[in-house]
């Protein structure tokens, strides 16, 4: 285990000590904050001559591209934790020149870009390979605290309003992979007929293989991490949507399992940006406390919750104060860490620095317990 990792872990032992000392006092100590993160390139605090420390971050969550050692001296010279986003089943620039990992909906065509996201079929064995050389390079590169997969679901978009929900993947590895976990023979046909018998037949085989074909995904990960730097953590950006919403879509479409996932995940992060989903500020709190009790969580133990809330002004504008309610609401229930979306939001926003800097450098106290 790495110094950076074991001073972290003294801290927290520090911390947890303390809290017994007030405890057995007889008093109730205010929540303490384990990850003081901020979503992306610390870059525009820096151009301001301001350090992280100062701020009261301790964490910096980056994608896995942008990262350089650099940055990650810097930011260990500044006293924060590096953690990389690692963009997994986004086929982005990848299906174009390899068609063969193009996933293919249950008309039989190869499904549309949803806005900004373009899916990937997940059982491609070439993109297989790909991904995981990839998370072995960025292991052995750099000097990291954690890798948060990003983009793990099967092809569709969860940040809207009214999301896009297409069911796939119905591409010849899907279909063989399919075939021999449910041990059945798919008739012949045309591809759209197959996946009308599949979802009239065998729906829930479907859905729960379609689970475990995602879970392997954070199996797989878990494995290489473990392999080669088993001291980092693995957390997961994920739908933050409850077992019932849009009837039940995070597991029936995109394929989220939490019980499965708990056996892999050390951290969850629900992306619970109100504005972009078209709720009010306080339903992250209200998600939080759900996403404790359906989880089990306990305190001190893994998995743990840090979620990443929204700050950046598209769409609408989040003012100070909204951004101080959904900061407050994501280290609701069992939460221990909170970041935002994005850092230069909070950057350009003299009101969200001073929000930021109040909570990330004072105990929080009881109201967002």
């Amino acid at each position: 285990m790495n110094s950076n990792i074991k001073s972290c872990f003294r801290y927290i032992l520090l911390v947890s000590l303390c809290a017994s000392l007030f405890l057995s006092c007889g008093q109730k100590p205010d929540k303490t904050i384990e990850i003081r993160g901020i979503y992306g390139n610390p870059k525009p605090f820096w151009d301001k001559d301001i350090k992280l420390n100062t701020l009261g971050i301790n964490a910096i969550f980056v994608h896995s591209g942008s990262i350089t050692h650099d940055m990650v001296n810097r930011a260990r010279s500044e006293e924060s934790m590096v953690f990389a986003e690692f963009a997994t089943l986004n086929g982005t620039n990848y299906v174009e020149n390899h068609p063969e990992a193009w996933a293919i909906n249950d008309k039989g065509e190869k499904v549309q870009p949803a806005a900004w996201f373009m899916g990937v079929c997940p059982t491609e064995p070439g993109f297989r390979q790909y991904r995981f050389d990839e998370l072995r390079d960025l292991l052995m590169k750099y000097d990291l605290n954690g890798i948060w997969m990003d983009y793990v679901h099967w092809h569709a978009q969860f940040e809207e309003p009214e999301p896009i929900l297409p069911e796939t993947c119905f591409c010849d590895h899907c279909l063989h992979d399919f075939s021999e976990y449910a041990n059945i023979e798919i008739p012949d046909g045309a591809t759209s007929m197959k996946a009308l018998w599949i979802l009239n037949n065998h729906d829930k085989s479907w859905r729960d293989w379609r689970c475990k074909v995602i879970y392997d995904w954070t199996y797989e990960i878990k494995s290489i991490i473990r392999e080669l730097k088993p001291e980092v953590l693995l957390g997961l950006y994920h739908c933050p949507w409850t077992d019932h919403e849009f009837d039940g879509a995070r597991r029936r479409i995109l394929g989220l399992d939490y019980d499965l996932l708990k056996e892999t995940i050390d951290v969850f992060s629900p992306m619970v940006y109100h504005e972009r989903m078209g709720r009010e500020p306080n339903w992250v709190k209200e998600n939080i406390h759900w996403l404790s009790d359906r989880l089990n969580i306990e305190e001190a133990t893994y998995p743990k919750i840090w979620p990443i809330v929204q700050a950046h002004n598209s769409p609408g504008i989040i003012s100070s104060a909204e951004f101080e309610t959904v900061m407050k609401g994501a280290l609701a229930g069992k939460s221990t860490g909170v970041m935002m979306f994005t850092t230069s939001a909070v950057a350009e926003d003299e009101g969200k620095i001073e929000v930021m800097k109040n909570m990330y450098t004072k105990p929080l106290g009881k109201s967002a317990k």
